[in-house]
């Protein structure tokens, strides 16, 4: 197996616990990555604001992947590479979601845009990104700035109807995928987390099988399927987990801290790389 230089990691559900907290093993485990000269960053299907508690105590220094890595800031949050949906992409999602009879979010680079805030996802949203939505009631404005559009309901089946509906109206104008089992996720197409560890590989120039992904949901198998070794996490379903190198223990136990462990594990010097 191939020594790995670079780690990517997914965000809720894999470095943080359930209710959010940075614990002080995920802490511990990114410094031994620091101190074995391995690089580490973050991809999320959070914007922009919602990763800009990381950074610091992470000591991130690479380039970071919002909106399930359609967008590339620094560690200071400023574009670096930035896609749109398109407006009629856009414009069809929107319709879509609204016929389905879910809540619909929309995300601009810098705005989070809500039509009322008696959403049963919203409260958690603002908990989760320590952000405040914006109000409107019309979309149109900012549908020529959507970094991403999210259905979100708490009928996990009614979701995933969503999401192949969604999936076979959009093909190729869109991405479409549940980032949670409550949030269907519409972002720009051609771009994802698997597109992201591709952009970091060639911006470090080291090959895609140096670097290693982490991750528990169905958008980050497009980063387990560039990456030289995947660990999943053990809140992931089965299906996620059948597709990843590893399987590591959960979000709420140190399962993050174990994935790091492997990693290491993996480079230590005997453990020969391959050739």
């Amino acid at each position: 197996m191939s020594r790995i230089a670079l780690v990517i990691s997914d965000v809720d559900g894999t470095l943080v616990t359930h209710d959010k907290r940075l614990t002080d093993g995920a802490r511990r485990a990114v410094q031994r990555l620091h101190d074995a000269g391995i690089g580490f960053t973050i991809t999320s299907s959070r914007p922009p604001a919602g990763m800009r508690f990381f950074s610091e105590p992470l000591a991130i220094t690479l380039p970071i992947g919002p909106f399930n890595g359609s967008s590339i800031v620094n560690p200071q949050l400023e574009p670096l590479e930035q896609h749109l949906i398109p407006v009629t992409a856009a414009r069809r999602s929107i319709d879509l979601l609204e016929k389905s009879g879910v809540d619909i979010w929309l995300f601009t680079n810098d705005r989070w845009i809500v039509r009322r805030d008696d959403g049963k996802y919203v409260p958690h949203e603002r908990n989760t990104i320590k952000f405040d939505p914006a109000f409107a009631d019309d979309f149109s404005p900012f549908i020529p700035a959507a970094c991403k559009i999210v259905g979100v309901s708490d009928d996990p089946v009614l979701l995933k109807q969503c999401e192949t509906a969604m999936q076979d109206a959009l093909g190729s104008e869109a991405s479409v995928i549940r980032s949670q089992n409550y949030y269907l996720d519409i972002t720009p197409p051609g771009h994802d987390k698997g597109t992201f560890v591709e952009a970091m590989a060639r911006r470090l120039n080291i090959p895609l099988h140096a670097i290693a992904t982490i991750g528990d949901m169905q958008n980050d198998l497009a980063m387990f399927k560039v990456s030289g070794l995947s660990i999943a996490m053990g809140n992931a379903t089965d299906d996620v987990k059948r597709q990843a190198t590893h399987v590591t223990k959960s979000n709420d136990d140190d399962g993050f801290a174990a994935a790091i462990a492997i990693i290491l594990e993996n480079n230590s010097p005997h453990t020969p790389p391959s050739s």
